[in-house]
Parts: structure tokens; sequence; C-alpha cells
């Protein structure tokens, strides 16, 4: 009796880097057209690749340093790390890490770790405060340096999650721009991995084999926000593959005139009134005669 050769499954070498071959190209593709979208790199530009050793700043800047190879324009790529002093960081997987790529690299230190445990009460969500500072950090080298661009690797399920969470959490419609200027309009951040999905950057990172450095400090927090988002969304999509796709291209397609705010389409003005009269009336502040 003959024996069915065995199926061929992912443990084969070439089977790997054939599905590795495409997602990268998929990945790539998915970036540069991002940039292109929004202009995000221009000739002459100093990106700064903020590197916080979860899967997401590691793809993004093996994307970049891809990318660049083949890109019509000249852009310098300077990798950057913040060694925030957390308990149990290991300061040698990332120094290791930029030491091993022919680019300009840092590590910057700062202990904000301390200061996010001193200032935040137990229990609380720590993210918040840890973000700013973190940003402060950045901000303040990129000013130093001559950064013109700063990359950060938010992908596109993140921009979903922060649009509901300021849904539910915050009553706003607003959610993570491409690209977008700092408060005092300084520096230029941008989103390369915008189109990406994060399952599609999971399994790049792990085939590639990036040293991830688990954060202990928002990481080990139980039942924030965002994870509740997260778990939401991945139901949806459970229960309809493409859902969240559909939500994310929403955000490329917004029709002011069809939601309700008054700063952004002037509903006042259709018909030809201004309605002032009826506006002041409705609010028991009739007009004189």
């Amino acid at each position: 009796m003959s024996v069915a050769p065995a199926p061929t499954t992912l443990r084969d070498p070439r089977r790997q880097r054939h599905e590795l071959g495409k997602l990268q190209q998929r990945l790539r593709r998915q970036v540069g057209r991002a940039i292109g979208d929004f202009d995000m790199i221009g000739p002459g530009d100093r990106v700064m690749v903020c590197l916080s050793g979860g899967k997401d700043s590691y793809t993004l800047l093996d994307l970049l340093l891809a990318l660049r190879e083949r890109a019509p324009v000249d852009f310098e790529l300077v990798a950057v790390h913040l060694d925030q002093k957390q308990p149990g960081y290991p300061p040698a997987v990332m120094r290791d890490y930029l030491a091993g790529l022919d680019i300009e690299h840092h590590v910057i230190e700062q202990d904000t770790y301390s200061v996010v445990r001193r200032v935040v009460p137990e229990g609380r969500t720590m993210c918040g405060l840890c973000s700013r500072l973190r940003r402060g950090s950045l901000y303040t080298f990129a000013a130093a340096h001559g950064i013109t661009r700063i990359a950060l690797g938010h992908h596109r399920d993140d921009i979903v999650e922060t649009l509901f969470l300021n849904m539910f959490f915050g009553s706003k419609l607003k959610a993570m721009p491409p690209k977008l200027a700092s408060d005092d309009g300084q520096h230029i951040v941008i989103r390369p991995l915008a189109y990406c999905r994060e399952r599609d950057i999971a399994r790049y990172a792990e085939a590639r084999d990036f040293p991830i450095i688990p954060c202990n400090l928002c990481g080990s927090q139980e039942n924030l926000q965002r994870a509740r988002i997260k778990a939401m969304l991945a139901e949806w999509e459970r229960e309809q593959p493409g859902r969240v796709d559909n939500v994310f291209r929403a955000l490329t397609a917004v029709v002011p005139s069809h939601l309700a705010d008054q700063a952004l389409f002037d509903f006042r003005a259709l018909g030809g009134g201004d309605g002032e009269g009826v506006r002041d009336w409705l609010m028991g502040e009739p007009g004189k005669d």
C-alpha cells in the first residue's frame, strides 16, 4: 500500500521564505502607498524612527530600510530608542540590535518609570503619563539633532481602536492621523504603517525574529480601555471578516454634511437663511419686534 506524501507545512524552509516574501511585499507596498498618499517623506528628510522594542517599531524600521534602497528620493534614517529604566529592562538587547544596523542610531536614557510610579496612584492607568513623558524626550532629541520627520509604529488597528476610544470615552469623532504636526508646530509626526494590519505585522515580526522587549510598566496592567476595544473589534472581525477594514476606510471617506458638527459644516446656511431668530426663540431668548 502506498503512503501519501506528507503535506507541506510552514515549517518547510522554502514555504516559509515564500510566505515571508509575499508578506514583506504586501507590507512594503502598503507603507509605500501611505508615504505617497500623505507625503510623509521628501528629499533630504532626516527621519527619526522611534524604536520601542515592540513588534510594530521593529517592523517599521525594517520596512523603511528596505524601501530606502529603492526610493526615488534620498533621505536619512535615524533609529532612536528610549531606555525608560523599567524593572527587568535588558539594556544589551536593543544596543546589540542597533549596532548591527548600518545607520545612525541612539539610545536615550531617562528614568520616566520612577516618575510615573511616583505620580500615578496605584491601580490607575499609567499609559497616558508614560506616553507624554516619552513623547517629550523624543521631541527634545529631534529638535537637537535636525530631525525633520518623527516616524511612529502605529498601524491600522491602532487607528481604528483610537477612533472607538475617543467615541466611547471622549465623545469625540477622531482617531490617529497618518501625519500631523506636534502641538507646538515644531515637529512633523508620521505613521507609515497606517495601512498595515496588526496581524500581518505580528507574523512578519515573528518570521524576522526581532528581539522583542516587553513593557513591564503599562504592559502589566489589566483591564485597560484599549484592551477592551481590541477585544470588541476582534469579536466583530470573527463575526464578519473585513469589518475593521471597512471602519478604517470610513475614516478616509468622511462626509461632513452627514454628521452633526456645526463647526465643520454650515447647516444654518442651508435653505437661504441664517436661522438666528429661530435659534434665539428655541433657546428662550426671542428677538425684539
